[in-house]
């Protein structure tokens, strides 16, 4: 007679989200013998890229941001196109054979009433029970809209950069984006070319700013191999190499940061990857200011006291994760919200509950997704092997 574990290893592993984190996951599992079934919000794969401003192209190259098991055609370009790696995604879907089920939101995770596995209660009543689940849900999940004092008086129009598509409704506008992270520098950019009248950039922390390539070699080449040397060491060679490369245009409002880049990015900030920004500040076309303070009836407030009236503003403030309804309970978050374990490895208190895509590393996110996912596939299949013996 089938022992509770026996049970429990012949329900499917639940893969919350359709992005590449997951399809990456449930296509490792099915190359391990493991059932694995896809539960998407949306009503399509890759539901984020879908949303994405038109203009955006993966930062890291296309060989090095491929997922397992099929690779990123050639005739994509090494710098893929957002449309083109949705098409990617739709296509890796197809190839592995992946059950996705679409339009079904998961809502809450707990464990099953044996605890032998989880239960997932979604959309429309739904009880899902599997032997493991792995959350993908992404790092860019739900927009953050600081809320600015007087914000709500302010009258003007104010979007977050995830409702921004490509620059033609803000020809000949004057427009502020608040936020000079990669999002922000490339949106600052688009709308300069596409014909707005005056861009300025809103900067609160001056970012490190680093050649997307210099001389054919990829800065996420770099970021691979400098991942666990000193931090001092790299933020001592990355000083003296963007003093090389990346002109200083402090004259221009945007000086050198005063702090170290891999100091930087430990702390979770992202260098800006220069895809006209640099040309655009030298130009005057894209003015850095100071940070957002609040707002006032037709008016913004800078740090420095001063105010401006653009016709636009565009929020480039980053994403919440979101998990704390979904997960919250299970304590399994750290104080800022993020997944205390990933990949491989499942909370101490949650064995059989893992994540993917909620960390932001230098050396690119699809990269560590691809990782992440043979790990994650690798420590189930192994799980599997050892009940059954």
């Amino acid at each position: 007679m089938p022992d509770d574990s026996d049970r429990a290893h012949s329900l499917p592993v639940y893969v919350i989200g359709a992005g590449p984190g997951g399809l990456a996951v449930a296509a490792a599992l099915r190359e391990q013998g493991v059932r694995a079934v896809v539960l998407e919000k949306s009503d399509a794969v890759a539901a984020s890229w879908r949303r994405h401003y038109d203009r955006l192209r993966l930062h890291t190259t296309r060989r090095m941001s491929a997922l397992p098991g099929l690779r990123i055609p050639r005739s994509f370009g090494r710098w893929v196109p957002r449309a083109q790696l949705v098409r990617y995604l739709e296509k890796y879907a197809e190839y592995h054979g992946l059950d996705i089920v679409t339009r079904v939101e998961v809502t809450r995770i707990e464990r099953s009433p044996d605890g032998t596995g989880w239960l997932l209660r979604a959309t429309g009543g739904r009880e899902l029970t599997g032997r493991a689940v792995v959350v993908a849900t992404g790092y860019n999940h739900t927009p953050r809209l600081p809320s600015w004092p007087g914000r709500e008086s302010y009258g003007g129009e104010l979007l977050h950069a995830g409702e921004y598509r490509d620059p033609r409704p803000y020809e000949g506008k004057d427009v502020l984006v608040v936020g000079v992270g990669n999002t922000g520098a490339e949106i600052a950019v688009d709308l300069v070319e596409g014909g707005a009248a005056r861009v300025r950039l809103a900067i609160r922390t001056v970012p490190h700013i680093v050649r997307r390539s210099t001389l054919g070699w990829p800065s996420q080449a770099t970021a691979v191999l400098i991942r666990r040397l000193p931090v001092r060491l790299v933020d001592r060679a990355a000083r003296v190499l963007c003093r090389i490369s990346v002109p200083d245009l402090s004259s221009k409002g945007l000086p050198r940061p005063d702090t170290g880049l891999y100091s930087r990015v430990r702390e979770g900030a992202i260098p800006v990857q220069d895809v006209g920004l640099v040309k655009a500040v030298r130009k005057g076309r894209v003015e850095p200011v100071a940070a957002v303070e609040s707002f006032e009836p037709g008016k913004v407030v800078l740090a420095d006291g001063s105010r401006i009236a653009p016709d636009v503003v565009i929020a480039a403030t980053g994403y919440r994760r979101a998990l704390e309804d979904l997960l919250g309970h299970l304590d399994v978050l750290d104080e800022r919200g993020r997944p205390v374990a990933h990949g491989g490895r499942t909370p101490e208190r949650a064995p059989g509950l893992y994540f993917t895509g909620f960390t932001n590393p230098i050396s690119g996110n699809l990269r560590e997704m691809a990782r992440d996912a043979r790990k994650i596939a690798k420590a189930l299949a192994s799980s599997r092997t050892a009940s059954s013996r």
